[in-house]
Parts: C-alpha cells; structure tokens; sequence
C-alpha cells in the first residue's frame, strides 16, 4: 500500500513540475549525460555561467528519476538557465526524462561499460541506445556539445540534427593543450577555434586531475554558446572546487594525505585517478587503494583486467585491492611487471583496513577509490578505531555507512 502511494505521490508530482515549467517558456534547459562525469560537468556548467544566467542544477544527492520533477518545482523566475543531469541506469527512463522536459542544449560527456548489467542497460550498445535518446531528442535549432576524446561519443553524432561543438582533442572545437597538476589544483591551457583562428585560455581551478579538463571544456563550450566570453568563464570556473569523495584531498588516518575519490567508480574515472595519483608532484610514498566496480556485466572481468595492465605501468608504490574483482587487478598488474610483494589482495573491507594499518606511514598520500555501494568508506572508519561490523563487499544502501543500523550490531 505504502509503495502505491509513493508511486501515485511521484506521478503527481512530475504533473506539477511540468505546468510550473510552463510558466517559464524562455528558460534555457541544458541536458547532461553520459557514462561518467556528468555531476562534475553540471557543477562545472554552472559556475562558468555564474550569476548573469543564475543557473539552478539538480541536486547530486537524489536519483534523477525524484531529482528532475523536484528540480523544475524549485525554478523562479531569477533562473534563466536549468541545468539537468539526466542519469539513465535502465531501458526507457531516457524517454521518461524526456516526456517531463527536453532540454536544447544537450552535453554528453562519454560512454563507458557502466550499467551494462541484464537487468539494467544490458551491454554497450544498450547503453549507446538509451544515452543517445536525448541527442535525438534536441531541436534543430539547438547544440550537442559531444565529447570527440570517446570514440562511441564521436560515433553518436549522427543521432542528432542540432549543431555540434565538440571538445576533447586536437581536432573538435576545444582541447586541452597543457594541465599543471599540484595538490593545491589544477591549471588547464585550453586551445579553441574561434572565427576560423586558434587561442588559447587559461583555466585555474581547486580540482586535482588532468581528466577533469573535459568538465571544463564543456563548461567553456556551453557558456560560449550562452555568450559568454571565454575569459569570464574562466574567471568564474576558480571558484569550483571538488566534492567530498570525488577527487578530494583530505587529512588521512596515521597523519596521511588523503585522496578521496570513494563515491564512485567506473573503468574511465578508475584509470583516470590513478593516473593523477601517479603524476602528482609528491615526494612521499603513494599508495593505490582500489573497491571493485560495480554494474559492468558481461564487462566486468575484462575491464578490471585492463585497470591491472594500466597499474602496472604507473609510478605508483603499493596497490591494495578489496573484494573478488579487484584479484583481477591484482593478478593483472603482477603479471605486467608491478612488483609482487608492494601488491595485496583483501577479500574485504576490514581484512583491507588490517593491511593498511601496517602500510601506511606518516607523510604517504594514498588513493581510495570503489563503486559506491561497495561503502569503502569504511576503512576510513576502521582506521580511526571505530567499530564496523559489517563485511559486505556490496549493499542496495545508497547512505553513508554511519547512518545504517548495520555498521554495529546491537
């Protein structure tokens, strides 16, 4: 009874939503989507627009399924851009995003093995299908702003009849051309094409990875196509600054240098953190701790096999994987040359937090990385001596540990 009207609750809510979306008929609507990425590009989209379009985004705590309806009822006429993130993890909630509101500028940040589950997108091509409603979805008079760096991303241009501006590599529209990448942030030199000429602009921003200049090529892409000049995006985008648990340094147990980067994890932003691990300029030890990656289907194997190739041919010092996928990485990374006796292997988050506790010294910056509801947040607990009773390696439970009754059994 209590889920029929929790249904009935829901539908009523997205009729609201879309008459009080009516009532601001020239709001700029801006679609996000893709396999990674899309909470930081919506943040990143946001700030390089700043107060002139006084931008309203989604929340990044709710599922967009409850995030969109609840986002257009907060529109008041200040706004004169939306920003929407429109995640999409099963057949058909494209479409039902779509039937609440259509956005005209649509950015898809890349496509990656994620959701590719049976139950859920069911493989690559599945995940291309549904991701690629909302580029068919755009007007002809509207933008695509694609990613040209992803090869699928590339591929789905042709699903859209809207003018394209793309970024990613030396031949879209913007690229990266330099990144100098510190603990304090990072500096972007973005290249563009502007009146048939190239220029350059340069980004500095708190977050902390190379990867994170594609969230910032966008940005700069939609405000370009809002007129904005370059430059004041730029200006506006040193305000953003990372989220907890994604790409954020933070003091670590044992008098360590944290990098938090627990909320989330998929093959693309997996290797890209390690990445970032590797170049930072750091003289201390670095150590990669690794969660499985969750919902890759028919994919998982292959994809945390390859995370073990990559590994080992980074300058990182130790690795410590959690759960049963991660043995892949660890049998992968052995075999490519990493140094057996730097690697481990823990079936779970406590036997983890028992290695780390020998591992870690004073002054070492250490990489935490896993799915989210592989909770690897955890270990944080268990080396700050708090009591964790739970040893699943993956739970439905979207909260942080701290709140479950499960965290310590009565």
């Amino acid at each position: 009874m209590i889920g029929v009207f929790k249904k009935l609750f829901h539908c009523l809510q997205r009729f609201a939503a879309k008459i009080w979306r009516a009532f601001f008929p020239s709001l700029i609507v801006i679609g996000v989507t893709g396999s990674y990425g899309k909470t930081n590009t919506v943040r990143a989209i946001k700030f390089a627009l700043g107060k002139k379009f006084s931008p309203l985004t989604t929340d990044i705590n709710l599922d967009t399924v409850f995030n969109l309806p609840l986002t257009l009822l907060k529109i008041r006429p200040k706004n004169k851009a939306l920003i929407l993130e429109y995640g999409v993890d099963h057949r058909g909630e494209m479409e039902a995003h779509l039937r609440l509101i259509r956005p005209q500028i649509g950015v898809l940040t890349g496509i990656s093995p994620v959701h590719a589950e049976k139950e859920l997108l069911g493989s690559l091509s599945g995940i291309i299908e549904e991701k690629g409603k909302l580029l068919e979805a755009l007007p002809k008079t509207g933008w695509a702003v694609l990613n040209f760096a992803n090869p699928h991303v590339r591929q789905m241009a042709k699903k859209t009849e809207a003018k394209i501006v793309s970024y990613g590599q030396k031949d879209a529209d913007f690229w990266l051309k330099d990144a100098k990448l510190g603990l304090e942030g990072t500096s972007f030199l973005i290249g563009l094409r502007q009146g048939g000429k190239e220029k350059e602009v340069r980004v500095k921003t708190k977050l902390i990875g190379r990867h994170f200049g594609e969230e910032i090529m966008a940005a700069l892409a939609v405000a370009k196509i809002l007129g904005i000049k370059e430059e004041k995006a730029a200006q506006n985008l040193e305000k953003l600054t990372p989220l907890p648990g994604r790409m954020s340094l933070e003091k670590g147990p044992k008098n360590t240098l944290l990098l938090n980067d627990s909320l989330r994890a998929n093959p693309a932003s997996t290797s890209a953190g390690l990445k970032t691990l590797a170049e930072i300029p750091y003289r201390g030890r670095k150590i990669a701790v690794l969660g499985e990656m969750g919902e890759l289907g028919q994919y998982q194997e292959k994809e945390h096999r390859l995370i073990g190739q990559k590994l080992a041919n980074l300058d990182i010092d130790f690795f410590v994987g959690i759960g049963n996928l991660t043995h892949l990485i660890w049998e992968e990374a052995i075999k490519n040359g990493f140094a057996k006796k730097r690697a481990f292997w823990a079936k779970d988050v406590v036997e983890a937090a028992q290695i780390l506790e020998k591992l870690l010294k004073k002054g070492d910056l250490w990489y935490l990385k896993g799915s989210r509801l592989r909770h690897l947040e955890r270990i944080l607990l268990l080396l700050n001596h708090e009591t964790v009773d739970c040893r699943l390696i993956s739970c439905h439970n979207y909260d942080y540990c701290q709140q479950c009754p499960a965290l310590k059994k009565q």
